[in-house]
């Protein structure tokens, strides 16, 4: 259903309504064809980007569905819904894998659909993974389109499929589900369903440690409300059910986690096995350093270009007065990922969920006509498809 509420104080970092419409209630076969353009468009990036892939595979000796189902996070995820948590891998250097470091959310719905359905755990990770990107494009381009409207919002869903590492939203990764909870979330949040917000909050805390970006979201948020509009008792009894439900997940697994490990650190400690931690941007910002002073130069260049362009996008978006909800979040994901040592090459792909961040991008993709828009939209999903059948066939996604 499209919301039918008025429009509250978090239209923008200042209260004010800035390009919001307010939308009319609608039946949700109607949401459904207003949303079918961006879910067409998604389908059809993420078709490319799999062929792209099984076609390079083909060069290459490596099969797709390998790729996706079968290596990195995802047989981690598939063994913990095989066989519970309990699986750890010593390494040398004194590092230490414990399959904790993964929230249950996606392992338990593998398990759940491998237990229905005649599919692996693989496998019926792929389904959650094609299930819930569909889920998430259907949410980002509900934020587009009440924000800026249809044009905007298919344009934002095109932009996120197209991203250089969006063959993972086709991997049996966490990415999609969380994504699709997080954008939900934050609707929520925007058109004043704070009991739903804080639900699906909690799931995307169970779904990963960003998940602390869309509880963050929902609080800052909710004060923001009470403190400028000081709303009605029924409203406000809503609203602190929905910030009281938000952190639920994310703190049940760590407070898990830490019973298990017999610390109330535990879930940090387990990071630290895995060589992650956050140390303010130091290691990530030496290991640019490092690029830049020696033969791999293009390397840190590109590294540096890419760290200056997308906090140029989350400044652009909240110069343009984007809601607060939606930098509160943004801007968390990005601090979490931009100040966390370990693998540097996963970070694009922990700011993969950060879609906010392509709003300004989408905006300008929107005012284009449609004979320029398409090819444009075409070639960054060409591009987009071919660097990601590169990297899974690579190095691919720690």
């Amino acid at each position: 259903m499209l919301d039918n509420r008025p429009v509250t104080d978090l239209a923008s970092p200042s209260g004010i309504r800035t390009g919001i419409r307010a939308d009319r209630a609608a039946p949700a076969a109607g949401a459904l064809r207003r949303a079918a353009p961006a879910l067409l468009a998604y389908a059809a990036v993420r078709t490319l980007g799999i062929a792209v892939l099984a076609l390079w595979g083909l060069t290459t000796g490596k099969d797709a569905h390998h790729l996706l189902s079968g290596r990195w996070d995802s047989v981690w995820y598939a063994r913990i819904a095989e066989d519970g948590y309990g699986y750890t891998l010593a390494l040398s250097g004194g590092k230490v894998h414990s399959d904790l470091a993964f929230f249950p959310l996606l392992p338990w719905l593998e398990r759940l659909l491998a237990s229905a359905l005649p599919l692996s755990a693989a496998d019926a990770g792929l389904l959650v993974s094609a299930v819930s990107s569909l889920f998430a494009a259907a949410g980002i381009f509900a934020i587009g389109d009440r924000l800026h409207g249809r044009r905007a919002g298919v344009a934002l869903v095109v932009l996120w499929a197209a991203l250089p590492v969006g063959v993972v939203q086709s991997m049996a990764y966490s990415e999609s589900l969380f994504t699709a909870l997080a954008a939900w979330s934050l609707y929520a949040v925007l058109t004043g369903r704070w009991p739903a917000a804080g639900v699906l909050a909690a799931l995307a805390g169970l779904t990963r440690p960003v998940g602390a970006a869309v509880v963050a979201a929902v609080w800052i948020s909710a004060v923001v409300v009470l403190v400028r509009r000081r709303p009605g008792r029924r409203e406000r009894w809503r609203m602190l059910l929905g910030v009281a439900l938000a952190p639920l997940g994310w703190l049940a697994y760590v407070v898990w986690v830490g019973v298990r490990t017999g610390s109330p650190a535990g879930y940090l400690d387990v990071q630290g096995g895995w060589g992650n931690g956050f140390d303010g941007g130091l290691a990530f910002g030496a290991f640019i350093g490092e690029r830049l002073a020696g033969p791999a130069f293009p390397a840190g260049l590109a590294l540096l270009a890419g760290v200056a362009l997308v906090v140029w996008l989350y400044v652009a978006g909240a110069r343009r007065g984007q809601p607060l909800p939606l930098l509160v979040y943004s801007g968390t994901v990005l601090l979490l990922a931009l100040t966390a040592k370990g693998y540097f090459g996963s970070k694009p792909r922990l700011m993969l969920p950060a879609f906010p961040l392509l709003l300004p991008l989408a905006v300008a993709l929107a005012r284009l006509r449609t004979s320029r828009a398409v090819p444009v939209a075409g070639a960054v999903a060409l591009a987009a498809a071919c660097y990601g059948a590169f990297w899974l066939n690579g190095s691919g996604p720690p």
